[in-house]
């Protein structure tokens, strides 16, 4: 079996498990949103919003790379029998984390009264920031432990705590709002979540990974020489993430000043119900990183390259249609879920996940392999281009197009980035995106879009059976169009089966779907 295949089977059961601790965190978190969306107004919404704004900002500066770190060098040392330095990074990163959270947290609380009153002019939010100013903290320890997670592919844990997370913020969010606390409900429920979520996933962390370690006495000067190590690795990582964090930061700070409340509760509504594509996105993502980093790319050149590709071409296959159906079908999910008050949500919605059409050019895969090989300096200079455009765009489209201002800079921003990068991979990897199938997905995934959307906009039912009609319309033209035109051939399904194998019995349920388009297949290659 080729090394590609064996990353294959590993990273797809590990993304499996990441999968269905998205799904079932998604729908708890979504019922919520559904709650609390329904009973705050869509200006009490986006001013809950707001409050979360500056301690989003400051978290951006917490991990410094260790969180990227601990993952490269937890699946590095893994693969390489090294559990003494194991032992040493996850040391180094969780004490560094625990510490350097307490600060930003502090710093949260301090700057409260100057963000609330001088920056937003909303004097009244800031206990709200002052009391939310712990979550900084409560995610050091949460990422801490989901990265030695998914550095050592134990990603069931990781699931585990965005479930726990999720029902905790549902849970507490919705007593506090339902008891009639209004904002400061929501506000005080979603700071509770996130510290016990924090304290959970640091004691399964300890239990579950750190103390079945060998028991070896880590010196003070070994703990240094680590984090050095791990910071020349992660600094650039994290000054990109700063980067792209502070763009999307700054994003908010413009809208709440040239946006009504109104439009930026519309907005977050249309960001939170795009997390149907993340249930496909996050897991791809996570689990990319620690197997490109199994692989060196100068004594593997073939594997790299066979394994880029396929990433491409597979992670397409699952989010391009996903994106397409959910552009289609914003009107009535948004309408069936939240109601008639959010009108410019299934706009806003439609708009903003078109970035997700990206990943058949290579968006999901590019930075991780980059990152993997350990080229972050490549990283940085690609979020300085990404920055910059960014911020210019964003002064000049929102102050005049408000959130349609700050979707087109969020869509335009990273494209000179990803095409950099893509040059580059070419350049040092030999390694590049199978063009041609990216642009059959996109045309079975567009063309299974025609019937849906002509379906939706024209059928006079109740939201939610157009809902369901949509979805299954475009399912059935999918599946369809897809082996008709090229888009899956027999050898990808053979390879999408021999990836499978590692689930069990469940494997038997997963390849049902795939066998199905293996015939349609052969139907069509003999008319």
């Amino acid at each position: 079996m080729s090394k590609a295949i064996k990353l294959a089977r590993t990273s797809a059961k590990g993304g499996f498990n990441l999968f269905w601790g998205m799904a079932i965190s998604s729908i708890i978190s979504s019922l919520g949103i559904i709650i609390i969306a329904r009973l705050l107004s869509p200006s009490d919404y986006g001013l809950y919003s707001i409050v979360l704004i500056a301690p989003m900002l400051i978290q951006i500066f917490r991990d410094l790379g260790i969180d990227q770190s601990t993952i490269r060098y937890t699946a590095k040392y893994n693969e390489e029998k090294q559990k003494n330095n194991i032992k040493t990074v996850l040391t180094a990163a969780t004490t560094f984390e625990i510490i350097f959270g307490t600060i930003l947290s502090l710093i949260t609380y301090l700057l409260a009264d100057l963000i609330g009153n001088s920056i937003f002019n909303r004097p009244d939010i800031v206990p709200l920031i002052q009391l939310v100013s712990i979550t900084v903290l409560a995610d050091a320890l949460l990422k801490t432990a989901q990265s030695a997670f998914t550095g050592y592919e134990k990603m069931k844990y990781h699931s585990f705590t965005l479930i726990t997370h999720s029902i905790f913020k549902t849970g507490f969010m919705a007593i506090f709002v339902i008891a009639g606390f209004g904002v400061y409900g929501a506000i005080i429920g979603f700071t509770t979540a996130s510290l016990l979520t924090g304290i959970t996933a640091i004691l399964l962390f300890y239990t579950k990974i750190y103390k079945q370690l060998q028991n070896q006495k880590t010196t003070k000067k070994e703990l240094i020489t680590k984090l050095k190590t791990m910071f020349r690795y992660g600094l650039p990582l994290s000054a990109a993430t700063i980067l792209g964090g502070f763009n999307g930061q700054f994003y908010a700070f413009l809208i709440a000043i040239y946006t009504t409340d109104h439009l930026i509760g519309n907005f977050h509504v249309a960001t939170n119900f795009g997390v149907l594509i993340a249930f496909f996105v996050t897991p791809i993502t996570t689990i990319l990183f620690p197997a490109f980093s199994k692989i060196n790319a100068q004594k593997e050149p073939e594997t790299i390259k066979t394994v880029f590709q396929s990433s491409v071409k597979y992670a397409s296959l699952l989010i391009i249609p996903a994106t397409f159906a959910v552009m289609t079908l914003a009107q009535p999910g948004v309408s069936t879920i939240f109601g008639e008050q959010y009108q410019f949500t299934p706009l806003y919605l439609a708009l903003y996940i078109i970035i997700y059409l990206y990943t058949a050019l290579g968006f999901l895969s590019t930075g991780n392999l980059i990152n993997s090989q350990g080229k972050t300096n490549m990283t940085l200079k690609l979020a300085i281009i990404s920055f910059t455009l960014g911020i210019i765009l964003s002064l000049i489209l929102i102050p005049t197009f408000g959130i349609l201002g700050l979707i087109a800079s969020h869509l335009i921003a990273g494209i000179p980035s990803l095409i950099i990068s893509l040059w580059w991979i070419k350049k040092h990897y030999k390694a590049t995106v199978d063009w041609k199938s990216s642009t059959k997905i996109l045309t079975a995934s567009a063309t299974a879009a025609i019937p849906t959307y002509i379906a939706a906009t024209q059928l006079t039912l109740p939201n939610w059976l157009t809902l369901i009609l949509g979805a299954a319309i475009y399912l059935i033209t999918y599946m369809i169009t897809a082996p008709l035109i090229g888009a899956i051939n027999k050898k990808d399904i053979q390879n999408l089966q021999e990836t499978l194998e590692g689930f069990g019995p469940l494997s038997y349920l997963l390849k049902i779907p795939l066998n199905l388009i293996e015939r349609l297949i052969i139907i069509f290659q003999k008319s």
